[in-house]
């Protein structure tokens, strides 16, 4: 199996290569119709259908003055081209650089309006700098683009079916020049191919907001026969029990990526020791993990533990006995410590050994950079390196942000002290800052019990994120058990019938005694079987004043209120 992990390694160490195509043709400049001239136009016909400068530096002009050209330029591609409304807006709205070059063509005392309206009677303008300009590209990208026989949008009606394809299915226009970029063989497809090929991915499960998410971050999924990488990273995840359109929430356009990679990085886990409950909880915590660079964080790691002299029997050893070393903080860490030590000249041998002895504290400490530490020993880069390779420990003793006393975390079950520091990094607690410092001394239990409790929360059917913020406002909502927080749950909707949701506004409401909800919570449904109160008042009413303002407000309201109020008292009691 070691081998077989050699293999996957080097194999997807580098990325694919891609190449890109120019759009087709379809007819040439024969098909343009005669212009007369005119003394009053600034330039010729020649002049005009030449691209448009690429420079970033534009004149200023007025708003105004803009504004009348936008409109111009639309009451031209509407009124005389024939475009249909939405199309001449946008085109004319979203390509600044364009109308900046027609604003060259009038002068200054010109009424901007009337003279772009008669400039476009004599003039034949290249309508593919526009509406590529609109898609989204580049200026500069613009001119390796252009066709080069082809002035007039509508002699390629192929383009503008698959354009109208991509913009009916709901993909915004300014996204689709990125497609356009990568994947220009689909403005070439058949009518109907296209809205075949989106439609293929809604049959996998696929919302088609998620669909669009994912064509516009990877457009060649659109070219060919269906990724088969993709489907099988859809179906791991499946097996995860994430659903289909989870993966919608973490992709952004402004990324590409490498499904195969992707596919890849999972086999990865699974081979050297993570079961689904780990990979599960690491992609929860940590989506980016995956997402970002597609996984590559991974090889790059072991890449770089390879060049130290470790084995792969090492480094599959140091990810199962250490799996949350791929988090991202955790692994961060890791590279700035190993980063640390070869800028000081430690020997690779010496590196390999630390890292394989002090791979926790390696990966749950930040250190100084090398230049302030060696201040201390006035440059001597062989002393530190010496101090170091007398007592590892002297690494963390010299170079850790770290406001804790590494002696004492060592001999104080660091293990268990770095699974606690690793879940509150996940919180997105900042390492060595006050606040973790406050938070390591207010959430009490183990990293793992802390990760259970807070799994009890999310699992009730609130997303990750709101958790996150929940806790953070009341943190001593995960010093109780898992039991005692279900049981709050339980009672804030058989009592109440409240959904889970109306806690996130006040999630004080977990760190009450149950005895205090369970009373209080009983007197009001109590009360709303009777008529006698208001039925959807807020938990925070209900719980955060005072007892004898709720015995005011809740309990006297009613004149068999008291009676009831001490019969329940009285059976809490005896339960």
């Amino acid at each position: 199996m070691i081998s077989q992990l050699n293999h996957l390694f080097i194999s997807h160490i580098y990325e694919k290569g891609s190449t890109s195509h120019s759009p087709q043709c379809f007819s040439s400049l024969n098909n343009i119709r005669c212009f007369r001239s005119s003394n009053n136009a600034k330039v010729s016909v020649s002049e005009l259908t030449t691209q448009t400068p690429t420079s970033p530096a534009v004149n200023k002009v007025s708003r105004v003055a803009r504004t009348d050209a936008e409109s111009a330029l639309f009451d031209y591609l509407h009124s005389t081209r024939g475009f249909n409304y939405v199309d001449a807006e946008h085109i004319s709205k979203n390509s600044p650089h364009f109308v900046q070059s027609l604003l060259t063509k009038v002068d200054n005392d010109q009424d901007v309006a009337r003279a772009l309206t008669r400039f476009f009677r004599y003039h034949p303008i290249n309508e593919f700098e526009p509406f590529l300009e609109s898609l989204g590209l580049k200026q500069s990208e613009l001119t390796s683009m252009l066709p080069r026989n082809l002035i007039f949008l509508s002699d390629d009606h192929v383009l503008l079916d698959n354009y109208h394809a991509l913009c009916d299915y709901g993909i915004p226009r300014t996204k689709i020049g990125k497609i356009y970029r990568e994947a220009t063989e689909i403005f070439g497809y058949e009518y109907g191919v296209l809205g075949m090929k989106l439609r293929a991915y809604e049959e996998l499960g696929l919302s088609r907001s998620t669909v669009i998410k994912l064509v516009t971050c990877s457009p060649t999924l659109l070219l060919g026969e269906m990724n088969s990488e993709l489907l099988q990273v859809l179906e791991k995840l499946k097996i995860l029990g994430f659903e289909n359109d989870w993966i919608g929430g973490y992709l952004s356009n402004r990324h590409s990526y490498n499904w195969g990679r992707m596919l890849s990085t999972l086999h990865f886990l699974n081979d050297v020791g993570y079961s689904d409950e780990k990979m599960v909880t690491l992609f929860k915590m940590n989506p980016a993990f995956l997402f970002e660079g597609s996984g590559k964080r991974i090889y790059v790691l072991v890449g770089q533990l390879l060049k130290l002299g470790l084995k792969m029997n090492d480094v599959y050893s140091l990810f199962c006995q250490n799996p949350n070393i791929l988090t991202l903080k955790c692994a961060k860490n890791l590279w700035h410590t190993l980063y640390f030590l070869l800028e000081i000249g430690l020997e690779t041998e010496n590196i390999a050994n630390i890292v394989s002895t002090h791979i926790q504290l390696l990966s749950s400490h930040s250190l100084k950079g090398p230049k302030t530490v060696l201040r201390g020993f006035k440059g001597d880069k062989c002393r530190l390196c010496q101090t170091i390779k007398d007592d590892p420990l002297n690494l963390f003793r010299l170079a850790s942000k770290s406001k804790f006393n590494v002696d004492q975390m060592t001999s104080q079950s660091p293990g268990k002290l770095f699974e606690k520091t690793s879940f509150l990094l996940r919180l997105g607690y900042l390492e060595n800052s006050d606040e973790m410092s406050k938070a390591l001394k207010q959430f009490r239990g183990r990293g793992d019990q802390l990760q259970e409790r807070f799994d009890c929360v999310v699992n009730a059917g609130l997303d990750c994120n709101v958790v996150i913020n929940m806790i953070k406002q009341a943190p001593t909502t995960l010093n109780q058990s898992k039991n005692v927080i279900e049981k709050k749950i339980d009672l804030l909707k058989t009592y109440l019938g409240y959904p889970v949701e109306s806690i996130v506004s006040f999630p004080s409401y977990l760190c009450y005694d149950v005895d205090r909800v369970h009373l209080r919570f009983s007197m009001y449904a109590w009360l709303k079987q009777k008529g006698a109160t208001k039925p959807t008042l807020s938990v925070s009413t209900l719980l955060a004043c005072s007892d004898a303002r709720f015995v005011k407000y809740f309990v006297d309201i009613h004149p068999e209120g008291p009676a009831m109020w001490e019969s329940l008292k009285s059976s809490l009691k005896s339960s």
